[in-house]
């Protein structure tokens, strides 16, 4: 993406505005923090918007701009950075929920960058110094080197096989252990490059632009968050390791959607075999700071609390456990890299790296195999039997759709699990980026009506995790919320939500997210935010606030009360742009049920439309899981690829 001179200026003077320059820090600017920015766009495939942003830098630096923010006819570029800052906060506080989605795209985008990048030439960002934070570990020494063999297609190529798996992640991954495990010749294809424990630093900036899915990076209207893996493992290499099994209420639940399996023994042996193979267990759960702070809240209320089942070998917990979210360097977490697709690789399966794929070949009415592209620019063809899409619940459908499959439920039931925040400042030093990323959990307010209801959590605190849901209300503000990083700790409020969104298909073939908030939800949202306070307050937090793009904060037993607190939750409001959520749990979108009037795929996970076209990923869940999914898509992965290796056979 090329800004002319007016455009780029515009960028660096909202990056500025966003950042603190003061106390001897350097401004954005100096950080390079618009060059990220304009980066992390041009890794957007969505031209309609970098068409859009590109209009905006250009219309920024007017007087109508600022008459409208509220600043009189003076440019942007003239004015103070008090008036700079009214602007901003004139969207942030918009009617319009459009105005409200670009202040936070532009919020998150410039704060992220500015406090995740590495300072001039790799060094460290001041900021770091500044707030106390550690920053990256560096690679580890003696890191052993990659186990796994990938190919990198450096011409025009074509293959043939017997199944072809698009997406490695956890779905994918799975199969692909399974599949080729019975002597079926195995391709996975990954858009994502290969990473593993030599590469793994615990840098953010380093992290989230190889590891993490680049766009979209939020549904449309910036309402929530979106976070998922692309690299090769996809979300099992940056996941938190909590390994919840489907608990037997959402087992019925899905079976009552027309897939009887769910309740069957042969998914409860898929269930056994997946935390067997991940070494699932609630021995590496030594409770971070952040822990603590959860479980002294909630003994002290009378609460449920408990340990998180994690799937780990010889987790190192303490520091090193803190990064991995960033990449565990220390090889204990049991991503699929390190289980199903190491099975997969030995048993021969192919495992193409940094390759899209565009479309499924389909030949009277059955799947036959895959054309894709790889970075470089080079074609990819793969002839299979059969074709597995696991390439998550926002691009799966994407994909069904330019392949051609015209089911209605293609895209519709999308559950994001959306998670918002509240955060406690404490008088003690708890340094919350350390520790197991998740050791504890509540589940006090799991049945909140029939059946949905919500999860407390915490994970570790680095600033690319603080900063998407921290308020900003002036860049001194938020220096201030910042500088009490190390002192500040969250209780994440998960919901189960009842009633999802969508994935829409542009005309240029790429996904856009659209999700609102229902009132039966931003209900349940409500409840726990109250919930969290009473959590922090119990655990002694001397400052609660809440992840509200207006400023909601108390100070228990000084200043406030939470009955105020939450009269002034309800005041901000739940929808588009006035609280900051967050999906880390992207799910069904090409739902499997019991006809094609009400679901994407059969009961075995075939896609009604196309014979021989599996959609084994988090799409596939009839209804939100409740729970952290990945050991919920591992065991349909499993068990509906031992049911296809028996059809296909050797």
């Amino acid at each position: 993406m090329e800004l002319s001179p007016r455009q780029r200026q515009a960028l660096e003077e909202i990056c500025d505005t966003f950042c603190p320059s003061e106390e001897g820090l350097p401004t954005a600017r100096e950080l390079g923090v618009a060059d990220a920015v304009i980066a992390a766009v041009d890794a957007n495939p969505r031209e309609p918007e970098r068409r859009q942003l590109m209009a905006l830098l250009s219309g920024w630096d007017t007087p109508a701009l600022g008459a409208a923010g509220g600043a009189g006819w003076a440019r942007f570029s003239a004015m103070s950075r008090e008036q700079r800052e009214r602007v901003l906060l004139s969207w942030a506080d918009s009617r319009l929920a459009q105005r409200r989605a670009v202040f936070q795209a532009l919020r998150k985008a410039a704060l992220l960058f500015y406090y995740a990048l590495p300072g001039r030439y790799g060094g460290r960002n001041p900021a770091w110094d500044a707030i106390g934070y550690n920053g990256p570990l560096g690679k580890l020494p003696g890191a052993p080197p990659k186990a796994l063999t990938v190919t990198r297609v450096d011409r025009d190529s074509g293959l043939h096989c017997d199944v072809v798996i698009v997406g490695s992640g956890a779905g994918g991954g799975a199969a692909a252990g399974i599949l080729a495990g019975a002597g079926l010749d195995v391709v996975v294809i990954e858009s994502g490059d290969y990473y593993d424990d030599q590469d793994f630093d615990g840098g953010e900036y380093q992290a989230f632009s190889r590891l993490y899915m680049g766009a979209p990076t939020a549904t449309h209207d910036q309402s929530v968050g979106l976070i998922a893996g692309t690299c090769l493992g996809g979300g099992t290499v940056v996941n938190y390791s909590t390994s919840f099994r489907t608990p037997d209420e959402i087992r019925a639940e899905w079976a009552g959607q027309g897939v009887s399996a769910f309740t069957s023994d042969d998914y409860t042996a898929s269930l056994d075999a997946v935390c067997e193979r991940l070494g699932v267990n609630q021995e590496h759960n030594e409770p971070s700071t952040r822990d603590r702070k959860l479980q002294e809240g909630c003994v002290k209320l009378g609460w449920h609390v408990d340990a998180m089942p994690r799937g780990v070998r010889n987790c190192a917990q303490g520091k090193e456990c803190g990064y991995c979210g960033l990449g565990c360097r220390v090889g204990a977490k049991q991503s699929v890299v390190k289980t199903w697709l190491a099975d997969a690789h030995q048993a021969g399966a192919r495992l193409i790296v940094r390759t899209r794929v565009q479309r499924v070949l389909v030949e009277s009415g059955a799947a036959r195999g895959i054309v894709g592209r790889t970075a470089d620019g080079h074609s990819v063809t793969v002839h299979s039997r059969a074709v597995i899409a696991a390439c998550g619940a926002i691009h799966t459908p994407a994909l069904l759709r330019r392949s051609g499959l015209a089911n209605e439920n293609i895209g519709k039931h999308l559950r994001l699990h959306p998670a918002g925040a509240v955060f406690g400042v404490f008088d003690e030093e708890l340094k919350p980026w350390e520790g197991v990323m998740q050791a504890l959990y509540s589940d006090q307010y799991r049945d909140l009506h029939d059946g949905y209801g919500l999860k407390f959590e915490t994970a570790a605190q680095h600033p690319h995790l603080f900063v998407p849901f921290g308020p900003w209300r002036g860049s001194r503000e938020h220096f201030r919320l910042v500088e009490a990083l190390s002192s500040t700790t969250p209780i994440g409020v998960l919901l189960r939500d009842r009633d999802g969104g969508e994935i829409r298909v542009g005309r240029d073939g790429e996904p856009v997210v659209r999700y609102k908030l229902s009132e039966f939800d931003a209900g349940h949202l409500r409840t726990g935010i109250d919930g969290a306070a009473q959590i922090l307050e119990a655990a002694g937090a001397r400052r609660i606030f809440s992840s509200h793009a207006k400023w909601v904060a108390y100070q228990p037993g000084r200043s406030g009360s939470r009955e105020q607190f939450m009269a002034d939750a309800d005041g901000a409001g739940y929808g588009s742009g006035h609280v900051s959520l967050s999906s880390f749990h992207i799910m069904g979108s090409a739902r499997m049920g019991g006809s094609p009037a009400m679901s994407a795929c059969d009961p075995t996970a075939q896609t009604w439309d196309v014979r021989d076209l599996y959609v084994l990923d988090g799409s596939a869940f009839p209804t939100a899981s409740g729970v952290n999914p990945q050991i919920s898509i591992q065991a349909i992965a499993h068990m509906s690829a031992r049911a296809l290796a028996a059809r296909l056979g050797p």
